[in-house]
Order: C-alpha cells, then sequence, then structure tokens
C-alpha cells in the first residue's frame, strides 16, 4: 500500500525523469544536492544512472533518515547524509512530521518545517503529529562550509518550504545548473509559493520541463546563466 501511495505522488515515468536529468548533466562525477532525500529512493536511482555522482543529501525527519540508512546500505560510503532540515536560517526550526491511519501508518512522505493548511482537505488521508524540533542550515552557509562553488543539480523535496531553501541559497542557486522541485498552486502548507512566485525568486531560471499532477506537480529549472 505504501508503495502505489508513492507511486501517486510521483510524475509519469520517474526512471525516465531521472535518465532525462542525468543526460542535460552530461559529467559522469556531477555534484547533486538531494534536499529532502526521504528514504533514499531517488538517491539509489541516481547512484544506478551516474555511479560517480557526489551526492550530499538532507533529511530532518528520523524515521526518514532510519530507512535511508538502511535501505541505502552498501551505498552509504558513496553518498553523505545530513540529518537537517534546509531553510532561511541557522539553529533549530520546528518540523512537522506525517504520519497516517491503516495501511498509510508511519506515512513520513509529508512533513515540513511549514504548517499544513490545504494538504488537511486534498489528503485528508494524512496527518500531521506534534511539531518537532531539528537542527536547520542555511544553504549558503552550509556550501560555504563545504566548499562546494558550483552545483550541477539539485533535487528538491521541501514540502512548500521551497521559498525558505531559496531565502536562505541565493548566492549557490545563483551557481547551480538545474533545480528540480515541486509546487503546488493550492497553498498545501502555509505559505507555500505557486510555481509562478518560485520562478520570481529565481530569474535566471527558465522552465526546462513540467510534470503537473492533481493539486500539484514537479517542475526542472534550467539556469540561463550557464
Amino acid at each position: 500500500m505504501r508503495e502505489l501511495l508513492e507511486r501517486m505522488r510521483e510524475p509519469a515515468s520517474s526512471l525516465k525523469v531521472h535518465q532525462h536529468i542525468i543526460s542535460l548533466l552530461q559529467k559522469p562525477n556531477p555534484v547533486v544536492l538531494e534536499i529532502g532525500c526521504n528514504d533514499g529512493t531517488d538517491t539509489r536511482r541516481f547512484l544506478r544512472l551516474c555511479p560517480k555522482a557526489q551526492l550530499y543529501c538532507f533529511e530532518p525527519d528520523p524515521r526518514a533518515a532510519a530507512r535511508f540508512k538502511k535501505n541505502m546500505d552498501l551505498y552509504l560510503e558513496k553518498v553523505k547524509l545530513f540529518e537537517i532540515a534546509i531553510s532561511d536560517r541557522n539553529g533549530r526550526i520546528d518540523f512537522h512530521p506525517s504520519n497516517g491511519d491503516g495501511n498509510a501508518k508511519e506515512w513520513d512522505l509529508s512533513g515540513s518545517i511549514r504548517r499544513p493548511k490545504n494538504h488537511l482537505v486534498e489528503y485528508d488521508w494524512v496527518r500531521f503529529d506534534h511539531p518537532i524540533s531539528v537542527e536547520t542550515r542555511r544553504l549558503d552557509d552550509w556550501c560555504s562550509e563545504a566548499n562546494l562553488n558550483t552545483i550541477d543539480f539539485i533535487w528538491m523535496d521541501v514540502q512548500g518550504a521551497e521559498s525558505d531553501v531559496i531565502a536562505g541559497g541565493r548566492q549557490t542557486l545563483s551557481k547551480t545548473r538545474f533545480i528540480y522541485t515541486e509546487y503546488s498552486d493550492r497553498e498545501l502548507y502555509e505559505g507555500q509559493l505557486s510555481l509562478q512566485a518560485i520562478l520570481e525568486l529565481l530569474p535566471s531560471f527558465e522552465v526546462a520541463n513540467q510534470y503537473p499532477r492533481a493539486v500539484e506537480g514537479d517542475v526542472l529549472l534550467r539556469n540561463r546563466d550557464f
């Protein structure tokens, strides 16, 4: 049941999306940031398609991070996992973990540093538990400390907190070639930006591909400065 629910959230032919992204990067060892990596499903796909990719993964939900470490197993030496949230500040921040009932118990794919809003109606089978305090970092500060000057690709799945990542990562994003992110025009989380509003915050980026589904979708953005 969990696998079925996860497929409902994915764009059609998800593997083809990953293959297309890797083909655009045109490098054997691209620098990839996966902000919101959950259990490593996308991480494993990238590594299978591009074994030499330099993958830096971020996941603040302790349940998902534990599954990531278990599921990645032999891949763990090839990736770096940081159990923190990326936002517009350094320190600690409230994270709203998701859950479900029945077959959706332990559903941790909808947690966010943003409070749920229309998500409670659009996906009424998902519930949100009491917030937990997690460590958070600004993307610019983290990348500076990691000595990463250019990012080839950012896979961003932050459940309505896109503006927070952008606000704390303007310098990094100006040196990023591609971004893949979720979006929603129905404010699933409080303060969530529409796709148009996200694009206005990223004036150097253009839409390379779009994958709409139901009340939300995914979009691949290309930095015109590269």
